[in-house]
């Protein structure tokens, strides 16, 4: 009995030593759950610290990028604000430079008005005393030869007429014959013998335009982001980009032909290149520059050394080779200026004149179309101008001054050089003409001469470097015929423009006719 109360006893101990130490068991594994996920806890907001921190940090790159390409931003618009203001400046200038020539010129115009005004008063102050006095004679002669007024004009004028007609056509004949026979035959041979010895390619070149593009996707790089590329290129150029609706093309427009190339040749190399942006354009477009401007000194250099002229100033050098990019009526300048040099030298050569120096004069004689897209007044005034300033010969000068007849020549080269000139620019192919121009040409020579008394029909042949007029015989004579020519030629000068010279050749005929039965 007493060994089952002990067991018992020690069984009762043991369960309750069992659970306390199932609970002390417990009571440290929640513990160490506990420490877990205080650790844990812990571990989780060190990482959302760190991932707050990195959004902050993050935050404050983006906005600091932000803010940079905002102020970039700013910066290229305040720069384009700036050259826009830099150009309508430089507009500004020029208007106002214009208002004060035009103000000087209507002052001067004031002046000689007002003295055209004095001088008119006074001669109808003198021409009323003269009429007096005639009136006087007039009254008397008509008393002696019992003559009006009227009846004794009429009569007198038509003697008058009749002799000076006849005997001014005379002298006019006489005369042209005189000059012709002394001059024409030396004159010929020494023209003839220049273009004989001169040849050269009747090749026509024209200015470019038009950029081709490999496909319609290249025009949208080109155009750029709200046209940001395109805008930069006008910029950097001082062009106009025309982009319609043609496919794979880009026109460029623009007056000087040497920012149209530079355009040109800036798009062909970022068409080539394929990277379009801003700082890329500027780029290209300061490489393009110096390349152009090289390739432009380099056919000055080369015009200088086929001429054979020697040391020549670098900044009229300069000045040859950008003739390479002027065309008049599709000839090309600098073609036309070493033409120019060339039949010049070869008639000096001829009539014993200094060859080298007729040459240089034929060179520079266009020298002033090299320019006149950049400052104002005509070719002729420029070329004469830069001709002073770089201290050329007067016989230079006065070639370039004289060539279209602005100024009267004072030596034999410069009227080589105005001969020269109209040779190179009437040869056939020289200058490109269009065809309707050329018919409305024809139509107007022959409506000139149709338009003279005694003129039967005409005909413009040549090309309408000559027109042949026939006469009507019984209304012309010899005498006549000589007198409408002058005048049909006065007709022609008075009232077209026209390259070269036309021949007008009048023709009369007389046929005797008889049937013999």
């Amino acid at each position: 009995m007493n060994d089952i109360m002990s067991s018992i006893l020690f069984g009762s101990v043991g369960l309750i030593i069992g659970v306390i130490i199932m609970v002390v068991m417990s009571k440290l594994g929640l513990n160490k759950n506990q420490q877990k996920a205080n650790l844990i806890i812990k571990e989780a907001e060190i990482e959302a610290e760190n991932a707050r921190r990195q959004a902050v940090i993050d935050g404050k790159n983006q906005a600091y990028e932000l803010k940079l390409a905002a102020e970039k931003e700013l910066k290229e618009r305040r720069q384009e604000i700036t050259e826009l203001e830099n150009k309508l400046m430089r507009r500004e200038d020029t208007l106002n430079f214009r208002d004060e020539k035009l103000t000087t010129k209507e002052k001067n115009l004031d002046d000689k008005l007002e003295q055209v005004k004095v001088k008119t008063s006074e001669l109808e102050k003198m021409e009323s005393q003269l009429q007096a006095k005639i009136d006087v004679q007039v009254e008397e002669l008509e008393r002696i030869a019992n003559l009006s007024v009227s009846d004794a004009k009429t009569e007198l004028f038509a003697i008058v007429e009749k002799r000076m007609a006849n005997e001014v056509t005379a002298y006019i004949r006489d005369r042209e014959e005189e000059a012709k026979t002394k001059a024409s035959e030396n004159a010929r041979n020494i023209i003839a013998l220049a273009i004989q010895r001169y040849s050269q390619d009747e090749a026509m070149e024209r200015t470019v335009s038009v950029v081709g593009l490999p496909s319609e996707e290249m025009k949208g790089r080109i155009i750029g982001r709200e046209g940001r590329n395109i805008r930069a290129i006008e910029q950097a150029t001082g062009v106009d980009l025309i982009i319609d609706d043609t496919p794979e093309t880009i026109t460029i427009s623009c007056f000087d032909p040497i920012r149209r190339e530079i355009a040109r040749l800036t798009l062909e190399h970022l068409i080539r290149d394929g990277r379009i942006q801003p700082g890329r354009i500027e780029e290209v477009v300061n490489k393009m520059t110096k390349e152009l401007n090289e390739t432009i000194q380099k056919a000055g250099e080369d015009a200088v050394f086929q001429l054979g002229l020697g040391k020549m100033d670098r900044e009229i050098i300069n000045m040859v080779g950008r003739l390479r990019f002027r065309y008049s009526y599709g000839q090309n300048a600098l073609q036309h200026s070493m033409e120019v040099a060339n039949f010049a030298g070869m008639m000096a050569a001829e009539l014993g004149l200094n060859q080298n120096l007729a040459k240089r004069a034929g060179l520079l004689h266009d020298i002033g179309k090299a320019m006149d897209f950049e400052v104002e007044g005509s070719h002729v005034e420029l070329g004469v101008k830069f001709a002073k300033k770089h201290g050329e010969h007067p016989v230079v000068i006065n070639a370039i001054a004289s060539h279209h007849g602005d100024t009267e020549a004072t030596g034999l080269i410069s009227n080589l050089i105005a001969a020269a000139d109209t040779l190179s620019a009437a040869r056939p192919g020289a200058r490109y003409e269009s065809m309707q121009n050329y018919i409305n040409r024809l139509e107007n020579l022959e409506k000139i001469a149709n338009s003279f008394e005694g003129v039967e029909k005409s005909f413009a042949i040549q090309a309408g470097r000559e027109i042949r007029v026939m006469a009507i015989p019984e209304r012309l004579d010899d005498l006549a015929c000589l007198r409408v020519a002058r005048e049909i030629k006065d007709k022609i000068e008075s009232d077209m423009t026209y390259p070269g010279q036309i021949k007008v050749t009048v023709v009369r005929e007389t046929r005797a006719t008889e049937i013999a039965k």
